[in-house]
Formats: structure tokens, C-alpha cells, sequence
């Protein structure tokens, strides 16, 4: 009865995940095509002030922390286990 408790537990968790990374996806393609037609809606109608770097930096900052969120610090080499694997390879360069 356990193993498929836990079976469900991560079958949910991994439901999860790619819904995460659907929607990470989403938020990327939707940024992909909304920036440029800013751009061009700016440098159309005022040339002369460049505004559009407000919505690319900005929404580009919360397209990463959505990445950060979504993928998390694995990919930065900071995950679960790091602390553990760099006290190993101290203690390793110690002896």
C-alpha cells in the first residue's frame, strides 16, 4: 500500500513539474512576441524616447526569477545536495 502511495506522491509531483515548465514556456513565447511589437509601437509613435527598455528589463527580470522558480538552482550547480558535495571536496583537498 505504501509503494503506490508514494508511486501517486511522485506521479503528482512530476504532474506538477511539467505544468511548471508548460508555463514557463508560455510566459517565454508570450514575452517572445509582445517585446517586439512594444519596440516597434515605441519606436513608431516616439522615436525620440526609448521606453521599451522598461518592459524588456522589467518583464525580462520576471522571466528569469519564473525560470529560477520553474527550474531552480540545479542549473546555477546550487541544488539539494550542494552544500554536501562541497564539504566532501574540501575535506578531499585538505588531506
Amino acid at each position: 500500500m505504501e509503494k503506490d502511495f508514494t508511486r501517486e506522491q511522485r506521479f503528482l509531483k512530476a504532474q506538477k513539474q511539467v505544468e511548471e515548465i508548460k508555463g514557463f514556456y508560455i510566459h517565454l513565447t508570450v514575452y517572445c512576441l509582445v517585446i517586439p511589437f512594444i519596440i516597434f509601437i515605441n519606436l513608431k509613435f516616439v522615436p525620440h524616447f526609448h521606453w521599451f527598455w522598461f518592459s524588456v528589463l522589467g518583464w525580462g527580470f520576471g522571466l528569469f526569477f519564473h525560470w529560477l522558480n520553474t527550474f531552480g538552482f540545479n542549473l546555477l550547480g546550487f541544488g539539494k545536495n550542494w552544500e554536501d558535495r562541497k564539504i566532501k571536496e574540501f575535506m578531499n583537498d585538505n588531506n
